[in-house]
């Protein structure tokens, strides 16, 4: 576990809130000089706490499909797992995979433009790895809220829990090519100064901070964030499947749990459980006392609840990569 004091803290959870944002309003805001906030995040990003920044796109807003599969592996190898991580990985609509433990050893979430766009892939997996498959199991994201980790900073304030990031708006918009372009190279580096942004696709910087404001006006983005190292700041990545007897009570277990500041999301989808939430805690007691602490609060409300651990992140996007974007436009 790598020491990082409270500045640093501070400078990672401004820099969730908002990563494109300049040095100058972070040192403002953290209360240190520009160049000690730059300095700290080149020492932060050394010590690979911080990965890289990334922007929230809404995909959904795009016209895409969201869905999420998990596996557990049989008769493998190491090589052989290797071989179906980089198979999803290499995959142009697959947006993150996730190496996890629990039920089952395996996450993988895409963007389709329809149901026999993943059939057509779902088939070639099978054909290849069906045998490795020992459980399976598929769900489709209707609404991703997510939440800024104020438990950086140790406090729970009422205005950092109403800023929140929902992914999942319906309302399709048409973007060109050039916007898919930008979202493209801002994806996975949020920070991308829009200098170079213009110089990769040859406009004026005028232009192109004119389309991105444009996208965030559109709510295709809906943020900029930073990807950190929670293992090294000494947390683990945990998701929670909660099964309810009274599904009535969902709402009343959202609005408790939603103001926890360990709470990363919570993900709106169809099948497996009827409440899955996201968090980050140092171990799995901290789990298991939050849900106690829900099911004291709602005793007639949970039937039982399933935890799986995200071990390590491969691949995290949030448009594909295909050189043809108009292929999946609606």
């Amino acid at each position: 576990m790598v020491k990082v004091d409270l500045k640093d803290r501070k400078i990672l959870y401004n820099l969730e809130i908002n990563s494109r944002q300049s040095l100058s309003n972070i040192a403002k805001k953290v209360g240190l000089s520009e160049n000690s906030v730059a300095y700290r995040i080149k020492r932060l990003e050394k010590n690979g706490i911080i990965k890289n920044y990334y922007t929230i796109i809404d995909a959904f807003k795009l016209g895409y499909i969201n869905l999420r599969f998990y596996l557990s592996y049989q008769y493998t190898t190491p090589e052989i797992e290797k071989e179906i991580k980089d198979h999803f990985i290499k995959n142009h609509n697959v947006m993150a995979v996730y190496t996890i433990s629990g039920r089952f050893d395996l996450e993988i979430v895409m963007l389709v433009q329809n149901i026999n766009n993943f059939y057509d892939f779902w088939q070639k997996t099978l054909n290849k790895y069906c045998n490795n498959f020992q459980d399976l199991a598929l769900t489709f994201y209707v609404q991703l809220i997510c939440f800024k980790p104020s438990y950086l900073i140790n406090e729970i304030k009422k205005f950092d829990k109403d800023k929140f990031e929902t992914i999942g708006d319906r309302d399709i918009v048409k973007i060109d090519n050039l916007d898919f372009q930008i979202l493209k190279l801002i994806d996975s580096n949020a920070r991308l100064p829009s200098t170079e942004l213009a110089k990769k696709l040859g406009l004026t910087t005028t232009k192109v901070s004119y389309r991105i404001k444009k996208l965030i006006k559109l709510n295709v983005i809906k943020g900029f964030r930073v990807n950190f190292d929670i293992s090294k700041l000494g947390y683990q990545y945990f998701k929670v499947d909660i099964y309810l007897k009274d599904y009535k009570q969902r709402n009343k277990i959202i609005n408790e749990i939603k103001s926890n500041p360990h709470l990363m999301s919570i993900d709106i989808t169809t099948g497996l459980s009827h409440l899955e939430l996201e968090f980050h805690f140092k171990d799995i007691t901290q789990l298991h006392n939050i849900m106690q602490n829900i099911q004291t609060n709602h005793p007639e409300a949970i039937r039982n609840y399933r935890h799986l651990n995200i071990k390590e992140i491969h691949k995290l996007r949030f448009v594909p990569e295909e050189k043809e974007p108009m292929h999946f436009y609606l």
